[in-house]
């Protein structure tokens, strides 16, 4: 071997003085001289090694992602659908007043049996049989957002919180008795209590701007005690980092409920205080002849404005109750140059 390297070393040093014809065709041949001394390396296949166990079960483990992909695309789309009715529902909650109460919560409550009935069922298929926790990235938010939106339905229908085990006897109607149903787990149910919270903030705002204060002190307590108990509940979750950011925003909502309903009580308090008896009277007492009268609420007063001024006559015209966006500093300003209290 050594004999061989030291010939084939001594061709290509000679080939480096020769023209480059030369000098290229004798390094191809000395090439080949070192390829000759090695042996020669091939894969051969047999119809033994094809039809091998080993393949067989790989075959077998092909099949079951490709299943498992396509199961998952479905369950994707049903998701989709889940979420954007179950947002349908919560919007046409909103819609609500104290005049057409009855007919938006019932409305609702169809939209939210449809929902349940037409797209809940398609993911409940879907999951039926399987271990559904492999895919539940993929439709824990279709889950999230119908809980939220049958919480806050029952909330505005009854007054009181849809328990987990309520919800999950509704969906086993959904399943075949052969198979394993699908049931909401306790954290998404959770996740999706989280964020009834601030559209029941949404729905406090609303009302206070309506004058009905007392059903945003209903929300404010209602929205507390949840506040309350998830705040002992989260430190012992297991998987709560998600939770945690929902408590964050859970809180800003319940602050903003507050802060609302205090600044009302304020309000009122002063403005009471502000006019004087001399401008007040009971409420069955007739207010005085051509004068536009504004209703507190709380507290149950009737307010005697003996004034000309027309722009905050326009305002306060038919017995309007006092509303939150009319807090400005012109109302204000104006109220104070009609009572001559600046």
């Amino acid at each position: 071997m050594l004999m061989l390297y030291a010939a084939c070393s001594q061709r290509l040093s000679s080939s480096l003085m020769a023209t480059k014809p030369q000098r290229l065709h004798q390094i191809a041949s000395g090439a080949s001289i070192l390829g000759s001394g090695k042996k020669q390396r091939a894969m051969t296949t047999s119809t033994a090694t094809a039809d091998s166990p080993m393949r067989e079960e790989f075959a077998k483990y092909t099949d079951y992602l490709n299943q498992l992909n396509d199961k998952r695309e479905r369950v994707v789309k049903a998701s989709r659908d889940v979420t954007m009715n179950s947002k349908k529902v919560i919007f046409q909650v909103h819609r609500m007043s104290k005049d057409n109460r009855e007919d938006v919560l019932a409305k609702a409550e169809n939209d939210l049996a449809a929902v349940t009935d037409q797209y809940m069922s398609k993911l409940v298929k879907e999951l039926d049989g399987t271990d559904f926790w492999k895919l539940r990235r993929a439709y824990t938010f279709a889950v999230q957002e119908y809980v939220e939106a049958a919480t806050f339905c029952r909330f505005c229908k009854a007054g009181t919180l849809l328990n987990l085990a309520e919800i999950n006897a509704s969906l086993l109607s959904l399943s075949a008795e052969s198979l394993e149903p699908l049931q909401i787990n306790v954290l998404d149910y959770l996740l999706g209590l989280a964020d009834l919270t601030g559209e029941l903030m949404r729905l406090a705002i609303g009302r206070i701007s309506d004058g009905e204060v007392e059903y945003a002190e209903k929300i404010c307590r209602f929205v507390r005690d949840i506040y309350r108990e998830l705040t002992l509940l989260v430190p012992r979750m297991d998987d709560n980092f998600e939770m945690k950011k929902k408590m964050d925003t859970m809180l800003q909502s319940l602050v903003k409920i507050e802060n609302a309903c205090f600044s009302v009580h304020i309000w009122n308090h002063e403005l009471a205080r502000a006019l004087g008896p001399r401008f007040m009277s009971p409420v069955d007492e007739s207010p005085v002849e051509d004068s536009p009268t504004i209703k507190c609420d709380p507290p149950k007063l009737v307010l005697q404005l003996p004034f000309q001024d027309q722009h905050l006559k326009d305002i306060v015209k038919g017995g309007c109750h006092w509303r939150i966006e009319w807090l400005s500093s012109l109302i204000i300003l104006d109220l104070g140059q009609a009572l001559n209290l600046r």
